[in-house]
């Protein structure tokens, strides 16, 4: 091999390496702006929730028309906790296999379930197109339905 198809051969392949790591290290910073992104929009969430669940006065702008304003806050309560339980298995603080494991505990409590009674529908509509969280959706959803037929068999 000549010295100069050596020294070509070389040049191209560190330049394909060059091209692949950094196609590689934008990929990576896409998914981390991508993360960023979700944590701050779920910590406006949150924030929102907390203020809810906990003033009467700003919860009894929100609350529908057919709900009890405490009611409506222990609701609100609830969605917070499923909003947490999302947030960390988006950013996979879930460990893998245990996400139903954390449903079922979230769906032993009773404000969650009646949260998931009234509102499941519209947070299987939300998570429409998100591919992660229309899984959360359906492992919450059914962890009440699990909760509701062990209930209906103990009895």
């Amino acid at each position: 091999m000549k010295l100069a198809t050596a020294v070509l051969a070389a040049g191209a392949a560190i330049s394909l390496t060059t091209a692949l790591v950094g196609a590689a290290r934008l990929r990576q910073d896409a998914r981390q702006h991508t993360e960023r992104n979700d944590a701050v929009l779920t910590r406006n969430q949150l924030d929102w929730l907390a203020q809810l669940s906990t003033n009467p006065d700003l919860a009894k702008l929100w609350t529908p028309e057919d709900m009890d304003v405490k009611e409506y806050m222990g609701l609100l309560k609830a969605n917070q906790l499923i909003c947490m339980l999302s947030l960390r298995d988006r950013l996979g603080f879930v460990r893998t296999g245990h996400l139903p494991w954390h449903a079922a505990k979230l769906m032993e409590s009773d404000v969650c379930r009646r949260y998931w009674d009234r509102f499941g529908d519209f947070r299987a509509e939300e998570a429409e197109g998100d591919e992660q969280a229309e899984h959360v959706t359906r492992v919450l959803d059914r962890a009440a339905k699990n909760h509701g037929q062990a209930q209906a068999t103990a009895v």
